[in-house]
């Protein structure tokens, strides 16, 4: 599997000048926030996500990714409904791969 890349879209709140990120490898799922002087990333292992919700709204989709860890939930908004549905595919088709045997 490739690493795919998700951009939030610049019409919503939060993504105007640096539009989040959410990137989905073979071993996690990275989202990737800049500001003007910093960078946000948070990480969670493919085998740590318990599980991927998706809040569709009118236009555009939030994403809430929790983790088995406790941690804070991974959360993106101003997705594409298309390219939600497709992170949460990656995610489970991931895990599915990795504990097959």
């Amino acid at each position: 599997m490739s690493t795919e890349t998700f951009i939030a879209s610049r019409w919503t709140k939060g993504n105007r000048l640096f539009p989040t990120r959410i990137e989905v490898t073979e071993t996690a799922v990275t989202r990737r926030k800049r500001s003007w002087f910093s960078l946000n990333e948070m990480s969670i292992h493919l085998l740590r996500v318990a599980s991927v919700r998706i809040d569709t709204g009118l236009l555009w989709s939030d994403i809430i990714i929790e983790s088995t860890g406790g941690t804070d939930p991974l959360t993106s908004h101003g997705h594409k409904k298309k390219d939600a549905i497709r992170i949460k595919a990656l995610i489970e088709a991931a895990q599915t791969h990795q504990l097959a045997p």
